[in-house]
């Protein structure tokens, strides 16, 4: 569906939600006073699946890999297809298009934050629903939980 854009601005971000025994990390943002997945914006020349490893990295202290699907064999420089993409509506006039990805702790998985939120922790979907954390954020997570699963699945054949 096509909107007007006269004066929109639009960036591009990456969030990961990350997975480890079925629960997701979250972190209270500080601006916007919410639970949200590790996100931010990708920064030229930045390649939009290692600004989502970045993003994880500065916000959580955690390494990841990236749960996603590539190109098809024989492309030189293929990316990790984000499990979604959608705008989101940041405030008047500012969009964000989001490629979101999925992904799972490499190491390590204890949690550290910075100064862009004001709490951290490991979620399972209860504890989000009791939380209040978003509609839109727990259906994300169930999909990278499903996701993880099935990948772990996959991997042990």
């Amino acid at each position: 569906m096509y909107r007007g854009n006269e004066g929109v601005t639009r960036d591009f971000v990456a969030t990961a939600l990350v997975v480890h025994e079925q629960r997701v990390v979250l972190l209270h943002h500080r601006k916007l006073g919410r639970w949200l997945p590790p996100g931010g914006h990708i920064d030229a020349p930045e390649l939009p699946d290692a600004a989502a490893i970045r993003e994880v990295r500065e916000e959580s202290g955690l390494d990841v890999e990236l749960l996603a699907d590539y190109e098809p064999a024989g492309f030189d420089h293929a990316l990790a297809r984000p499990a979604g993409i959608q705008l989101e509506d940041i405030e008047p006039g500012h969009q964000h298009i989001d490629l979101i990805y999925f992904a799972r702790p490499v190491g390590s998985t204890e949690l550290s934050g910075n100064d862009e939120s004001l709490d951290i922790r490991w979620f399972t979907i209860e504890e989000m629903r009791a939380t209040g954390v978003s509609d839109e954020v727990i259906a994300w997570s169930q999909k990278a939980i499903a996701a993880v699963g099935t990948h772990n699945a996959h991997k042990d054949v």
